[in-house]
């Protein structure tokens, strides 16, 4: 992919003024080009399966299909889309559903226009992206998954290179990335890696990521 080439959206809310106001952003701008918009969540997985867009705008909670359900059959159509769910911040539990399923990014729906790029740029080169917003709300309530101190606990468990290998995984580092950074062989990354998700219970990047800024170990 060139760096010049845009990236491809596709926009999935029930509220067509949601969808109309993102659309109209994203078409200003020629880093970004929208491939289609749906307000129902299962004509719009068919079209994601036909269209294939690098990102998929995705609404966290619609009537007939939620978002989080959606993600799944996206994967199973498209499985390398990218899929950034679109939320209000008081919806903590909600991403803490959404972190399992294996969304890549969760933006508030009142986000500026230069966060809602930044959002798609960092999912489509492979990074998590998590909106202050939604972060903030995570660190007022906690998540659901995690009642109590448990996983600063388990946190606080890890060796130093352990510590190490976590915040690159909340980066969104890959086993090589991160064996190359740390001198370290490409197994030896891999094994940390099944580790840190077994002692952390957190099982994609994104939930590594929300962990990290919940625990100060990353800026939100």
């Amino acid at each position: 992919m060139h760096e010049h080439a845009s990236i491809s959206v596709y926009l999935v809310d029930d509220l067509s003024m949601i969808r109309a106001g993102f659309r109209s952003l994203l078409a200003a701008d020629d880093r970004f080009r929208v491939l289609g918009d749906s307000g129902d969540p299962r004509p719009a997985i068919e079209a994601i399966g036909k269209l294939r867009p690098d990102v998929v705008l995705l609404d966290i909670s619609m009537p007939g299909l939620s978002g989080i359900d959606a993600i799944a059959l996206i994967r199973k159509v498209h499985p390398s889309a990218k899929v950034i769910m679109l939320t209000h911040h008081e919806g903590e539990s909600f991403v803490t559903q959404a972190l399992t399923a294996g969304a890549d990014g969760y933006l508030s729906k009142d986000s500026e226009r230069a966060e809602l790029f930044l959002a798609i740029e960092s999912v489509h080169r492979g990074n998590p992206f998590i909106s202050p917003k939604v972060a903030g709300g995570l660190l007022r309530h906690g998540s659901s998954k995690d009642p109590g101190a448990g996983v600063a606990t388990r946190i606080e468990g890890l060796t130093p290179r352990e510590r190490e290998v976590f915040q690159l995984l909340a980066l969104g580092k890959s086993n090589k990335e991160i064996a190359k950074a740390l001198s370290m062989s490409l197994g030896t990354a891999k094994k940390h890696r099944e580790n840190l998700q077994r002692k952390l219970d957190c099982h994609s990047t994104a939930e590594m990521a929300i962990l990290a800024i919940r625990e100060g170990l990353m800026g939100a």
